[in-house]
């Protein structure tokens, strides 16, 4: 394929058909994780047909990611979502939270032992209720005032400028523990906080976080994103080394964060700007560097279609699975990265992304999206038939639509 600079005519990104098909696609996921709803609160994890397990609870990152989806359904007009974002706003104000110690759990806390507060998932409490709020959900404004006091006063940290892990149940011990999943996701919050509250201050956190990271720890190592710091961000490089398949804290680098991460980081470029504040050069050139090596890294480097998981610190796959996020994320990013520059090497990866994605991760006679799959793109026996998660795939087919900034939740109420 020639190397040139498509015209604005050939651009996916342009063409009214593609926006058709990524309206219907998102209507479709939408419809299909409906059904995750509990009539006793919150949503819980689906299986691959689409139904809740026998004895599943109300999960909160998936409650707190669903007040976002159909938050930003409700927003585009989409019968029923408002309420479906309410009803998540209803457990996460009340089932889902830690009455006695406050902050939240990590689930009904009537079938779950885990009493841990942990900074990732107050991250989606908090976006759930930012974009709950800029829908209009009832109750999602006070919940949002909560969860912001909580993250501010125990996850933020003013002297290490990024957050901190997570605590003991009661808030009694802090973790000597630092991590990158965790404040990438903060990212992503400060960038919906900056714009739904209009409180700039966030984007200077968002940007001294980036700069720890990506700026100081990924780009001396190949553009290698580093996951695990010890409490006092001395590298942790062989964390989880036999575990490179653990869902949240898995050894090695994980290309699909370096895709979300370049994203996140044209997404701050952008919102500095619009503010007109000027972006640091450096910002622009480490979220090229990681687009390009979390393909050189993820993209079937074992000779089977797709990304992988995870690779070792040479490069070489640790876990060759495919999960739908990472292509959901590398796509997006591609999409980013094209509105930015216009050059065709994105607008090629882009649509090589969705190909592979329509004729691998898309199920059509089920529903939703397959979500954990092998190396031979079977259902990973180890995960299981499972269909767990709207966010990613969602995301996926309303970024491509929108600019870099406003951030997600304000850019869909302008749409």
């Amino acid at each position: 394929m020639a190397d040139n600079t498509h015209s604005p005519a050939r651009r996916w990104l342009d063409a009214e058909t593609h926006h058709h098909w990524l309206t219907r696609e998102g209507l479709r996921l939408l419809e299909f994780h409906r059904q995750a709803r509990l009539p006793s609160g919150g949503f819980a994890p689906l299986d691959g047909d689409g139904r809740i397990p026998e004895g599943a609870g109300a999960d909160t990152m998936i409650t707190g990611r669903m007040a976002h989806s159909y938050g930003l359904a409700a927003m585009q007009g989409v019968p029923g979502a408002a309420s479906l974002a309410e009803h998540a706003i209803r457990a996460l104000s009340g089932l889902l939270r830690d009455e006695k110690d406050g902050g939240w759990l990590a689930g009904d806390p009537a079938m779950t032992a885990d009493r841990t507060k942990q900074c990732y998932l107050h991250h989606f409490v908090a976006l759930g209720a930012a974009t709950a709020r800029q829908a209009g959900i009832p109750g999602s404004a006070a919940l949002l005032d909560e969860v912001v006091e909580v993250i501010e006063t125990r996850f933020w940290s003013e002297d290490e400028q990024a957050f901190v892990e997570r605590y003991a149940q009661g808030w009694r011990e802090l973790a000597d523990y630092r991590g990158g999943n965790s404040n990438m996701h903060g990212v992503e919050l400060c960038l919906a906080l900056a714009d739904v509250r209009d409180e700039p201050h966030w984007l200077d956190r968002a940007l001294a976080i980036v700069e720890r990271l990506i700026h100081r720890h990924a780009a001396p190592r190949d553009h290698r994103i580093l996951e695990h710091f010890h409490g006092d961000w001395a590298e942790w490089p062989d964390y989880n080394v036999e575990q490179p398949h653990h869902d949240f804290y898995p050894y090695g680098a994980t290309p699909g964060h370096g895709f979300e991460w370049s994203r996140l980081m044209l997404h701050l470029e952008a919102a500095l700007e619009a503010r007109g504040r000027d972006a640091p050069t450096w910002l622009f050139a480490d979220a090229a560097a990681l687009f390009e090596a979390s393909l050189r890294d993820g993209w079937a480097p074992d000779g089977a279609p797709g990304l992988v998981y995870t690779v070792d610190w040479q490069g070489q796959p640790s876990s060759r699975r495919r999960r739908h996020w990472t292509h959901a994320e590398a796509l997006a990013a591609a999409s980013a990265f094209l509105q930015r520059t216009g050059e065709a090497h994105y607008e090629r990866w882009y649509c090589h992304l969705w190909d592979f994605i329509d004729t691998t991760f898309i199920d059509r006679q089920r529903g939703g999206w397959q979500q954990e799959l092998d190396h031979r793109l079977a259902i990973d026996p180890e995960q299981g038939d499972v269909k767990p998660d709207l966010y990613h795939a969602y995301q996926a087919t309303l970024l491509p639509r929108l600019p870099l900034a406003p951030a997600l939740a304000v850019a869909v109420e302008r749409l």
